[in-house]
């Protein structure tokens, strides 16, 4: 319940993002000053943080628009992922798992005092699974959007899975029951804010538990509530892949 507790206080503090304004715009923000304006809708006290000028940047000799698109798609794909470490950590951490076996050959889903020791119970095999499964989703990204984030394509656009890609058809990953796809463009700008918003604290949110889970006190509001972790977080698999230096 502890998780559960400091899970109600992070979802609190992100009740208090702002809205966005009525203005809808769904396209791609491929200027320093459209990324000025994005800040001031979604943090109108901070507005525009860019200390390291990544905004000013040209990337792989790209142009400013296209170095735009991707810090843009990184940033809400980085947000997605960390918002689902939050919420797994804190179900893994109170020892929520499915009920039937995670294995074939029966092996049920390991109970651990913290989610990083869950993780580390589970075999390599079973790692490596999970590792090509998301290797395939960042590779469909990138080849079959109508239009890439860098060119001009939608920022954090997943392509549909359809009978053209996979035989037979699949409920797509991103709103799979098309509900989303029937909101109008205010309700999707408001959204789109949210989820960045959102993003940034799971982000946040998810290193302040691995940072107090390595160096108690580090995170003062969650002395006592994260364990102690042993093990290494850079190091996921248990026998490396890669050969000995």
């Amino acid at each position: 319940m502890k998780y559960l507790t400091a899970a109600l206080l992070a979802s609190t503090a992100a009740a208090f993002a702002p809205s966005a304004p009525q203005r809808a715009s769904t396209q791609l923000s491929e200027t320093a000053d459209d990324l000025a304006a994005i800040a001031k809708k979604a943090n109108p006290i901070v507005g525009f943080f860019d200390p390291l000028d990544l905004a000013g940047q040209n990337f792989w000799d790209t142009t400013s628009e296209e170095t735009i698109g991707f810090l843009r798609e990184s940033e809400v794909k980085h947000g997605r992922i960390a918002m689902f470490a939050f919420v797994g950590y804190i179900v893994h951490a109170n020892g929520i798992t499915f009920p039937w076996p995670m294995q074939l050959d029966g092996t049920p889903f390991p109970k651990a005092s913290s989610a990083p020791e869950a993780w580390d119970a589970i075999s390599d095999e079973a790692k490596l699974q999970i590792f090509a499964f998301v290797g395939f989703l960042e590779f469909y990204r990138e080849v079959a959007s109508e239009k890439h984030y860098m060119k001009g394509g939608k920022i954090g656009e997943f392509p549909a899975f359809d009978a053209s890609v996979i035989p037979g058809g699949a409920l797509n990953l991103y709103d799979p029951f098309g509900t989303s796809s029937k909101n109008s463009a205010e309700t999707k700008e408001a959204g789109l804010i949210k989820e960045i918003n959102n993003g940034r604290l799971a982000m946040l949110g998810i290193f302040g538990f691995l940072s107090e889970s390595k160096i108690e006190g580090s995170v003062p509001a969650l002395k006592g509530i994260i364990p102690s972790y042993a093990g290494e977080y850079m190091a996921p698999l248990t026998k490396s892949i890669l050969p000995s230096l």
